[in-house]
C-alpha cells in the first residue's frame, strides 16, 4: 500500500454524467452519505505461499494453500500442477511434508501434510506471504500486506482495496454515520 495507506490514487467516475475525477483513497468519506453500509472482509492474509521440492526428484514446487478442509487436508494450488499427481509426496523445510492426494474441481490439489509441532507455527516460520504478481519487490513487512481490520487468520489474499483504509480513515467514515 500507498504510505501512508490512504493516500493512494482513486479514481470516481459518475455514471451518470461520465465524468471522470482523480483524487485519493481519503476523499472517500466525501462520497459516503449517513446510513451507507461497508462490509469489509476481515480475514487475516496467513504466509500460504511454500517452496519445497517433490520426493524423490528434487524437481522444485510451489504450493499455494487454500481451504483447510480438516485433518491436516488442505485445498491447494500447485505449481507445476502437471507433475503434481495422486501419490506424490512434497517435502518442505522444518520436516514438513504432503501427500497429494487428489484433484480439486477447480485444477487445484487435496493434500494431507505431515509434520511434528504445530502446523501454524512451522508455516509462520517457512511460508512467504502470497503477494499478488503486480507487487514485485518483497515485502520488508508481513504487516503491510495486511488490512487494519484483519482479524481470524485464514486467507490466501489480502482483499487488496481493503489495504488503503486506515484506523483515522474508519473512524471519519463511521463519524458520518456509516456502518
Amino acid at each position: 500500500p500507498a504510505e501512508p495507506r490512504d493516500a493512494a490514487r482513486l479514481m470516481i467516475y459518475d455514471k451518470k454524467t461520465g465524468r471522470t475525477e482523480h483524487r485519493f483513497f481519503y476523499d472517500l468519506v466525501d462520497y459516503l452519505t449517513a446510513g451507507d453500509v461497508l462490509v469489509f472482509n476481515d480475514s487475516k492474509v496467513i504466509p500460504a505461499r511454500l517452496h519445497g521440492q517433490r520426493v524423490p526428484t528434487g524437481g522444485k514446487v510451489e504450493l499455494l494453500l487454500l481451504t483447510p478442509v480438516g485433518g491436516d487436508m488442505w485445498e491447494v494450488l500447485v505449481k507445476p500442477g502437471k507433475k503434481a499427481l495422486p501419490g506424490t509426496v512434497l517435502a518442505f523445510a522444518e520436516g514438513l511434508t504432503a501427500e497429494v492426494v487428489d484433484r480439486t474441481d477447480f485444477g487445484g490439489r487435496l493434500v494431507k501434510f505431515s509434520y511434528d509441532g504445530i502446523f501454524d507455527n512451522i508455516i509462520d516460520k517457512i511460508g512467504e506471504m502470497p503477494l499478488p504478481p503486480y507487487i514485485h519487490e518483497k515485502m520488508k513487512d508481513p504487516n503491510d500486506y495486511q488490512t487494519v481490520y484483519a482479524r481470524e487468520k485464514g486467507s490466501a489474499a489480502a482483499p487488496t482495496a481493503g489495504l488503503h483504509f486506515t484506523d483515522a480513515l474508519l473512524d471519519k467514515i463511521r463519524a458520518k454515520g456509516v456502518e
